[in-house]
């Protein structure tokens, strides 16, 4: 069996055909969308040039394949109906639309002398810094094939270079998954290339997913649209990027540590100075100085969007006021020098006076996010009243940069909330309040049924007033699940919402919600994301608080037992014991254990891949058993699986 699958979620779905057929935008969100292009400063122009600045090369197809011959990455699918020069349709927020734009200015870029990315091969940019004798490459994109084809690229290009030295800017798996499609292990193990990352980056890039990666992942399906069509109905732009690649996602151990704000490096005669900034958009990242070139490499601690202080997907909320006090110490250490600022997403700038500007903007949106949300949280707010409430001033609101693309306002003020107070409201009614379908049904009775609250929504949507109307059919779709009317109109509310929304999360959103309405919860089609490379770098102790959060309370009800298992490769015992329900694990071996098991973290890593079953491991000597084999039997029959296909927009 499988000891554990890790859905590392960045990593999302390819595309499916859309089998109901959208519907058009109605004319509540026509005015919506037009009111944001009479909003807005569309006549300003500057991030086009600043995309476009640079220019080298670009190639006629982005269509990047995997040695199966799957599409792991195709930009030619938005090619057909995003381009510069068209305006927003009416089913797309037209400041979306300029963001969809902007990304798919791609190809060979140049940042400054010695300095080039490559944009438009994944969600990531991937980028080149030219050595005495070859490439140090900063974030190698997601996946393996992508990765592959952008060294292949800038090689015709530019001339073949090695790769000299890799760096990691943090651990989030768009920003170190390609790695071995631009290195060999072999190669990094025998001193020729160097991979650079901060304190507790290997620790952090396989974690984050691991005890909650089931929920994560599914709901990333939602956050990334990951079953939407490529078109004007469906995936415009994921905020960040347009989407995300669906190859191999790889590792190689960082075989250089950054410990703290300060240190320097040269490697390949360029001389690098790091910004330690754990805790702020990742648990550990860095910043990077190149004095010799007065650029600087600002990883994802600013991009040209507002970023999540809490992603849709989930996670551990972000600390918005540790992030926006990295920011003044980069002003206050860089900012009379740099010339040019770039980072892993986006397009650069260059001008010291509009990068501090730029610093500054992006400093006080998670600053103001912060004080602003706390502020009201005292006058006695909840999330929901804050983020209805609290509004930019207009330096912020009417700057591009500090656009909700990917984060939005009114989900990281409720962050902010969450982060100091968790999920109680205070109020006594949401200390034990009914969950969604039994409220649902008691909701939909006090409405006066099922039909009388269909058609009064009805007339709601026709008015436009589709947040309500999402709130209310929700619950005639949980009161009952089989409501073919109920579905229809909730599905047409979100599909309307996600055609306002300027956020390509909240976007994706909404219309993966309207899909699975109208279609059903998938079953198939998911990629396996749970990497070699992922397996292998997940440490005992990881793996065991995995197991834990397994265990079926009423199959180990009553148990209590020690299991001892010694890695002999690694030269580690650990003992599992199993009382009270509950799975605990200790460096400190049991004297007298009911069972013990002797193998390898090779071995083991087989079975969680799939590559041998846990019986085969043990008939071939791979896995020994020592004791009562019936409670390791037990064990095994104790861990419960997850299913990843579950149920979000119906109960």
């Amino acid at each position: 069996m499988n000891y554990c699958t890790v859905p590392l979620i960045a990593v999302v779905l390819s595309t499916s055909v859309w089998a109901a057929e959208p519907k058009p935008a109605t004319p509540s969100t026509i005015k919506a969308n037009q009111q944001v292009l009479a909003t807005l400063p569309f006549k300003d122009k500057q991030d086009f040039d600043n995309a476009q600045r640079g220019f080298i090369a670009a190639q006629d197809t982005v269509t990047i394949t995997n040695d199966k011959g799957d599409v792991v990455w195709d930009l030619e699918e938005y090619k057909k109906y995003i381009t510069l020069d068209n305006p927003a349709p009416d089913s797309v927020n037209p400041s979306l639309w300029r963001n969809a734009q902007l990304n798919m200015i791609n190809g060979l870029f140049e940042v400054t002398d010695g300095i080039y990315q490559i944009r438009g091969y994944d969600l990531t940019n991937i980028t080149f810094v030219e050595g005495d004798t070859g490439w140090i490459v900063f974030d190698p994109l997601i996946s393996q094939e992508t990765a592959k084809a952008a060294l292949e690229f800038i090689n015709s290009e530019l001339g073949e270079r090695p790769v000299v030295a890799v760096i990691y800017s943090h651990s989030h798996i768009d920003h170190f998954g390609g790695v071995r499609g631009i290195v060999d292990e072999a190669d990094v193990k025998a001193g020729k290339v160097q991979i650079i990352a901060s304190h507790g980056f290997t620790e952090h890039a396989v974690s984050e997913n691991v005890i909650a990666g089931n929920a994560m992942g599914r709901r990333a399906i939602y956050m990334y649209g990951a079953l939407l069509p490529r078109n004007e109905f469906g995936g415009v732009n994921g905020g960040l990027g347009q989407t995300t690649s669906t190859g191999l996602a790889t590792l190689i151990e960082p075989t250089d540590i950054i410990e703290k704000t300060g240190d320097e490096r040269t490697v390949d005669g360029v001389k690098m100075v790091f910004q330690y900034t754990p805790g702020s958009e990742a648990p550990t990242e860095i910043n990077t100085w190149f004095p010799e070139k007065k650029a600087l490499w600002m990883a994802e601690n600013t991009t040209n969007t507002m970023h999540n202080i809490l992603t849709l997907r989930g996670a551990q909320v972000r600390d918005a006021l540790k992030w926006s006090g990295y920011l003044q110490e980069t002003i206050e250490t860089w900012g009379d020098e740099v010339e040019v600022k770039f980072q892993s997403h986006h397009w650069p700038m260059w001008g010291q006076k509009e990068i501090v500007d730029y610093f500054k903007k992006q400093r006080d949106m998670y600053k103001y996010t912060h004080d602003q949300t706390v502020r009201l949280m005292n006058q006695g707010y909840i999330g929901s009243e804050i983020s209805e409430i609290i509004q930019f001033p207009d330096e912020l609101e009417n700057n591009w940069s500090t656009r909700g693309y990917y984060g939005t306002l009114r989900h990281n003020s409720r962050a902010v909330y969450q982060r100091y107070m968790g999920w109680y409201s205070g109020n006594p009614s949401d200390l034990n309040n009914l969950p969604p379908t039994n409220a649902a049904v008691k909701y939909v009775e006090y409405m006066g049924g099922e039909r009388a609250v269909i058609e009064k929504a009805k007339a709601d949507f026709d008015e436009g007033k589709y947040r309500w109307v999402a709130e209310v059919l929700k619950h005639v779709v949980f009161a009952n699940p089989q409501s073919k009317n109920g579905k229809a109109l909730l599905a047409d509310t979100y599909e309307q919402l996600g055609y306002q929304a300027e956020s390509g999360p909240w976007r994706s959103v909404y219309l993966q919600g309207a899909y699975e309405l109208r279609n059903g919860t998938p079953s198939a089609g998911g990629t396996n994301t749970a990497s070699p490379d992922i397996i292998k770098n997940m440490p005992p102790e990881m793996l065991f608080d995995y197991l834990a959060v397994r265990i079926l309370p009423d199959k180990a009800a009553g148990k209590d037992f020690a299991m001892n298992i010694n890695f002999t490769d690694l030269d580690e015992q650990y003992t599992l014991y199993v009382e009270n329900s509950v799975l605990n694990h200790t460096r400190m071996q049991a004297d007298k254990p009911d069972v013990t098991l002797t193998l390898t973290k090779a071995a083991l890593d087989d079975v969680q891949l799939g590559n041998v079953t846990l019986e085969k491991a043990i008939a071939s000597g791979d896995i020994q058993i020592k004791g009562d084999k019936q409670v390791f039997k037990d064990f095994v029959g104790m861990l419960d699986s997850f299913n990843f296909w579950f149920n979000i927009v119906t109960p």
